[in-house]
Order: C-alpha cells, then structure tokens, then sequence
C-alpha cells in the first residue's frame, strides 16, 4: 500500500469502558500514581501537515481535546457505536462555533444508524440552536481519503460484532477486536507500526487476551507494536512492559508516535 504523507498518532486513552481507574475500586492500578497507569478511554489522533481526525469519540472526548490542545479537527472517524467510543460526540459542537462548518464524520451504515439514533435531535428537522452540526459520510470496504490521509477499512470481529479497524499507510489501528478473518489479516501484513486491544490476562468473551494479542502480533511479523484498550485488570504499566518482547509495549495515554 503506497502512502507517503507523514502522520504523527497521539494516543488521547488507552483505557477500556470503564476507564481506569474504575470508580470505587481500590485495586494496586487503580491506586497506582504512575500517571501511566491513568487510562481514559480508547481513541488517537492523527496528524498529518495538513488534516487532523480523531478515531472515536469518546466520553472523554471534551478533555481529551483540551489536554492535547487539539485547536483544529477536520473529521471523527468511528470504529463500531459502542457508548465508549461514541459516547462523546455532542462536544464538537465547540469546533463547529469557531469553524462554522459542520463536523464530517465517517462510519460504516451500521455505525451511521446508530449515530441518528444517539444524536437524534442534531438530525431532527427542528432543531434547538446549539445542537451539534453533523455531516454524516458512510463507508464500506474501500480506502477513503480526508484530507490528505488515505485509510484503508479493515473487518474484525469483538464476539458477534463487525468493527472496523483502519490502516494508513504503514500505520495499523485495531481496537475492541477478538477475531480477524484471514484475508482481513493480509491488510494488516507489512505495517510498521500495528495498534492491537489486549484487555486483560484472563479470557474475555470480545477481546484478544493480552497472550492473544502478543501471539497475533508474532504472527503478524510487525516490527513495532503497542497494546491499547486495557483494563485495570491487566496490572501495572511498568510490570506489564518488563514482560514483553521487546518489540511490544503498552501504549499510554499521551503517548505520540511518528511515521
């Protein structure tokens, strides 16, 4: 896949739902000051000279835009309509006052669906001023350009749900998964760079184990790779990193990669 426009990826969370900490627990990563160990939930950014877009919106969304002073946002891209990465998307509102512009966003007819529904009152025909200004594309199994970066859908499987994961470029971003098809795992192949969800040690009904993740990853032959959309339950950052091969690490909210 030829691709020559350079990006930057911002991790804005790395957490799961629940984000870690997860309220009232009192477990060693949910106490941990190790501010790695603070995960909001799971979204990057991703820069190129000139285009930025947000994979998923979270329910942090409004601080995650504000901790990474993010002044410009071209476009929200969407995964899957789950309430974690969805669940945030009435907040660029704030980037429709300034650009006067509705905010572009790019989801799969399953996803689209589920946006009207969530957001129904910015697609209604009468609308309260101050409702979010929305522009809805849809997109199926082709590559898709904003701006200048090109994205390339890839199908994976979290249980019995479709969620799209995306490469761009030599960049791979696959989160909430637990299944990837053969030929989608060939759109993965030659990645430098591959993003992969690793929930916890113990076995999940719709995501990779960390053991899962860390054997696809293997399998993969992806020289550089970061685990996201981890739970308290995995352990502490640190800990967890000194176990890895060398070529993994845990991702972390803050974290910036170029490529």
């Amino acid at each position: 896949m030829q691709h020559h426009t350079a990006i930057k990826i911002t991790f804005l969370g790395t957490g799961t739902s629940s984000g870690v900490p997860l309220i009232g627990c009192n477990c060693a990563q949910c106490t941990s000051v190790n501010k790695k160990d603070k995960r909001l939930r799971t979204s990057i950014k991703i820069e190129s000279s000139t285009t930025t877009i947000v994979i998923d919106t979270t329910p942090d969304f409004r601080y995650q835009m504000l901790r990474t002073k993010t002044i410009k946002l071209d476009a929200c891209v969407f995964t899957h309509p789950h309430k974690d990465h969805l669940g945030g998307l009435d907040d660029v509102r704030a980037y429709n006052f300034f650009s006067n512009q509705p905010m572009p966003l790019y989801a799969n007819s399953f996803t689209a669906e589920a946006i009207k529904k969530e957001l129904y009152y910015a697609f209604s025909d009468k609308q309260y001023p101050g409702v979010p200004k929305l522009q809805l594309h849809e997109f199926g199994e082709e590559c898709f350009t904003i701006g200048d970066i090109t994205l390339m859908p890839i199908k994976v499987w979290h249980l019995n749900m479709p969620v799209v994961g995306f490469r761009i470029g030599d960049f791979t971003y696959i989160t909430d998964a637990n299944r990837i098809e053969n030929q989608e795992l060939e759109k993965i192949k030659g990645s430098k760079i591959l993003v992969l969800n690793a929930l916890r040690r113990q076995p999940h009904i719709s995501h990779f184990t960390l053991q899962e993740a860390i054997d696809l990853s293997i399998q993969l032959k992806i020289p550089e790779v970061y685990f996201t959309h981890i739970s308290h339950q995995l352990g502490l950052h640190d800990e967890v990193n000194d176990e890895l091969p060398s070529h993994i690490q845990l991702a972390y909210d803050g974290l910036m990669l170029k490529i």
